[in-house]
């Protein structure tokens, strides 16, 4: 069995985000400063936390990987001797636009990037339509990602609905599965508590979901509810839809546990 902390303490930012860039870097930075503080060794931002979810304001925030929101991860990172998944940010590569999350070590050096494979797609008769590909590339392939506690995925909200994924990354041996999201008023009340707790129960592992706070004066009003799953498909931890951090103890020996009270094949970590 390999060795590495088996208890940690998780931390979702479920910060504010607002038309203005430079508002969001500090919004950002505080969340993460003020969750390292109260003990979390590993946290993690939401999806595009530094733009407005918002198509026609992608490639106007969007970044290189060299960029200031990136270098103010990796500053993040080592000041607070953390691993900071970094939400996602639109990565401008080329005349590309990516949804990417950038994971980093308590050195600040970046030890992983996730491109959002699945683009989100969703014309709700009578509601709402949004269309990433219009705006965005998809990336390929799986994130798994080496810590201080073991192997954990990295995947970005659409992502979710597609199981086989996450099946893949249990099988590399992630004990815990992050997901940077933005669920809408219309997926998120029918979809968003069904799909975590059912992607952590299915791979007897815990799976975090993290929003931004919902802006109902936003062009696009998000769910919000960041969660982190249990492997017995409850939750360990939960906010609602107000700003806030979400906390929970990931524990590997229970994961062990559910596992063995109720086996289905997943081997011990």
């Amino acid at each position: 069995m390999t060795h590495f902390e088996r208890k940690y303490k998780l931390a979702l930012c479920q910060m504010p985000v607002s038309y203005d860039k430079d508002e969001n870097l500090e919004t950002a930075s505080r969340y993460v400063s003020d969750a390292a503080d109260a003990g979390a060794k590993l946290i993690c931002l939401p999806e595009m936390w530094n733009t407005p979810y918002d198509s026609s304001k992608f490639r106007e925030f969007s970044e290189p990987a060299d960029g200031q929101s990136v270098e103010v991860l990796k500053d993040l990172a080592k000041r607070n001797e953390i691993f900071l998944v970094g939400g996602s940010i639109p990565e401008l590569d080329g005349e590309e636009v990516y949804n990417t999350s950038f994971i980093f070590d308590p050195t600040g050096a970046q030890i992983a990037r996730h491109r959002k494979v699945n683009m989100f797609e969703v014309n709700i008769e009578g509601g709402i339509r949004f269309r990433e590909a219009d705006t965005l590339s998809a990336g390929d392939g799986l994130t798994i990602v080496d810590t201080d506690f073991g192997k954990i995925g990295v995947a970005i909200c659409f992502d979710v609905r597609f199981p086989e994924m996450f099946g893949e990354m249990k099988e590399a041996g992630a004990h815990l599965i992050l997901l940077p999201a933005a669920f809408n008023m219309t997926t998120g009340p029918a979809h968003w508590d069904l799909l975590m707790r059912s992607r952590a129960m299915d791979n007897q592992l815990y799976f975090a979901a993290c929003s931004a706070a919902r802006d109902t004066k936003s062009a696009y009003i998000s769910y919000a509810h960041s969660c982190i799953a249990s492997p017995w498909g409850e939750y360990a931890g939960s906010i609602d839809s107000q700003a806030g951090i979400v906390y929970s103890t990931i524990d590997i020996d229970y994961i062990n546990k559910i596992r063995a009270e109720l086996p289905i094949g997943n081997p011990a970590l």
